[in-house]
């Protein structure tokens, strides 16, 4: 670990001025995540989640972005969770992206809501199979007995559901960021990183440079 004082990137990628900036922030996240996938990034889609529980304690994870619509950020998780519960007691909500082949960052904070359970209807019918059988075997969060406990609920469920339609769990669904605050970072040679943050007002996006 003695190495880790010097452990250090030099940012010269690119960029990230008002001009290209831009007024909507929304179309802003758009083309980054597009030049993310362009890049080869390694699951561009995936975003640190983080939530408070009633204690005041924050944790984070890593979950999928599913989905960018009405503009808002679109997820999906077994609603009995820690993160589940988190959102239960307090909507509001943090995400973050890092595209490291691209020097980026994009911090975003706003307020979850489960959407339509229609919606999360149409969403589960169209993930793998074992995907959802997996959502029926763990009940997320929870204590289990060993690895094998859940490889065998597994199987006896895939047995059970041979050449069915599988359900979606009543407890399993979307939840949707509604965002408040989307920044974008940059990286930039000597730690000089370009910030830009828009915040939402009644009136529209207000844009703003932070200092690095």
């Amino acid at each position: 670990m003695n190495e880790l004082p010097h452990m250090r990137k030099l940012y010269t990628r690119s960029v990230l001025s008002e001009e290209t900036a831009g007024s909507d922030p929304l179309k802003l996240f758009s083309l980054w995540f597009s030049e993310a996938k362009e890049e080869g990034e390694t699951e561009p889609n995936a975003m640190s989640l983080a939530t408070v529980d009633k204690t005041g304690q924050p944790s984070v994870r890593i979950v999928l972005l599913k989905g960018l619509i009405r503009d808002e950020f679109q997820f999906f998780t077994n609603y009995d969770s820690d993160k589940g519960r988190d959102i239960a007691e307090n909507h509001l909500v943090a995400l973050n992206f890092f595209w490291p082949k691209l020097e980026r960052q994009i911090r975003i904070e706003g307020k979850a809501n489960r959407i339509s359970k229609e919606e999360s209807e149409t969403y589960f019918a169209v993930r793998p199979r074992e995907s959802q059988i997996g959502a029926h075997t763990s009940n997320q969060s929870s204590v289990v007995p060993s690895r094998e406990f859940l490889e065998e609920k597994f199987a006896k469920l895939t047995k059970e559901w041979d050449g069915k339609e599988i359900p979606k769990p009543e407890n399993w669904g979307g939840y949707s960021v509604s965002p408040s605050k989307i920044e974008f970072w940059q990286g930039r040679v000597g730690r000089l990183h370009d910030r830009i943050s828009f915040e939402r007002l009644e009136s529209g996006w207000k844009r703003s440079r932070l200092s690095p």
